[in-house]
């Protein structure tokens, strides 16, 4: 990457003699057009340390700000660069903050809110919370002239992101496929030492049942995240009722929550539809009702609702629970795939940390999104987003 970056920039400095020879207080034509037809972010700072041209990624990926440089370590190499010349390469990690997310009514609702929030959805006048995300920067400074500096910026988040998911895929299925084999050796030798011993081959073989069991539970939570990649295309066929998928879950769900004293209460627009497959659908809306029910004290109730955007575009789909909550530290990380927060209690001791994963794949695959808003003690409230099926001539329904 740094050798393209380089190659742009010695293009770039072939105007240096042409720039000398024009106006010292802006930017020749030929500059600004070559600058426009790069394939990265470029910023142009004058000898006052003002931004007088910069590329909009420049601003996302928190290196300006009104006009100004930001990073602390940006701005002392411009100034570097333009008093001694040169260029200087570096890499530099900066932080972007995402979409804010929506909040239900701060404090802890009553049961009459709660049914109310879940229901229409948050207030205008209501707290919002964000998350971030870190931004892995490769960058160029070097001086253009007596006035200007440049600063070039190859964003590559996305390659360090897919990096380090693959060693975390790695790292975790391996540690998730040693637990077998450890009780099936503790197994054998059990069966070596003592075979006459019936208590301990009992314990050692209930261990292994269950270690088949969690390793059974990945393998099945792999399957199904592979096939929430697979791109869905909005057709005729495809067309399902968004409250079908919701009571279908529910129905499904309703014994397992009832051994608990746990009820599930499904509300919203039965005339909502969407393009989609079935299954799909149903296994995040299963991932999210398994969820509020693991992290809901015994006798409190999951709500799912669905209603459409303000602007008639969308459906919203939310369940509702009452449960421990999520830190909000930890709410940025939820949907990675394996990771598992501070919240875990003894009916989520067999998790794996694949299901909002799962949940969130199934969103972007059907063109949604996935959030989440929660708080500690209150409980937490997942929104799925989708969009609204069409009709022929793209009318929606």
């Amino acid at each position: 990457m740094l050798e393209s970056l380089s190659l742009w920039w010695r293009s770039l400095l072939h105007r240096d003699d042409d720039m000398r020879n024009a106006d010292d207080d802006t930017l020749d034509d030929s500059a600004n057009a070559l600058l426009s037809m790069l394939p990265l972010a470029s910023i142009v700072v004058d000898d006052a340390d003002e931004v007088i041209r910069a590329h909009p990624s420049a601003y996302t990926l928190g290196v300006v700000r009104d006009d100004a440089i930001v990073e602390e370590s940006v701005l002392k190499a411009v100034r570097e660069v333009r008093k001694e010349g040169g260029k200087k390469q570096f890499d530099l990690t900066t932080t972007t903050a995402q979409m804010a997310q929506s909040a239900p009514k701060a404090g802890k609702p009553t049961t009459r809110e709660a049914a109310r929030q879940a229901l229409i959805g948050r207030r205008k006048d209501e707290p919002v919370s964000t998350v971030s995300r870190p931004n892995w920067l490769k960058v160029i400074v070097g001086r253009l002239n007596e006035r200007f500096v440049v600063v070039l910026i190859s964003d590559v988040s996305e390659t360090i992101r897919f990096s380090q998911v693959r060693d975390s895929f790695i790292t975790n299925v391996s540690e998730q496929l040693l637990k077998p084999t450890q009780s099936l050796e503790r197994l054998a030798d059990t069966l070596e030492r003592d075979g006459a011993d019936r208590n301990n081959i009992q314990e050692n073989a209930a261990q292994l049942r269950r270690s088949c069991a969690h390793l059974e539970h990945m393998v099945s939570d792999l399957l199904l995240l592979i096939k929430a990649q697979e791109p869905i295309l909005p057709t005729a066929d495809n067309r399902i009722n968004v409250m079908a998928q919701l009571k279908a879950v529910a129905s499904e769900h309703t014994d397992k929550a009832a051994l608990r004293g746990i009820a599930i209460n499904v509300n919203g627009d039965e005339s909502l539809e969407i393009n989609g497959e079935a299954e799909q659908i149903q296994t995040a809306l299963a991932k999210l009702v398994e969820n509020a029910i693991t992290y809901s004290p015994d006798g409190a109730s999951v709500n799912m609702t669905a209603k459409p955007s303000e602007d008639g575009e969308r459906v919203t789909i939310r369940v509702l629970d009452h449960g421990v909550g999520i830190d909000a530290k930890e709410q940025g990380r939820v949907f990675e795939r394996f990771y598992r927060g501070g919240n875990q209690n003894g009916h989520s001791e067999d998790g794996i940390g694949l299901g909002l994963a799962i949940v969130k794949h199934v969103a972007l695959t059907h063109h949604g999104s996935a959030s989440v808003w929660s708080s500690p003690g209150q409980g937490s409230t997942f929104t799925l987003t989708l969009p609204l099926a069409r009709k022929a001539g793209n009318e929606r329904i």
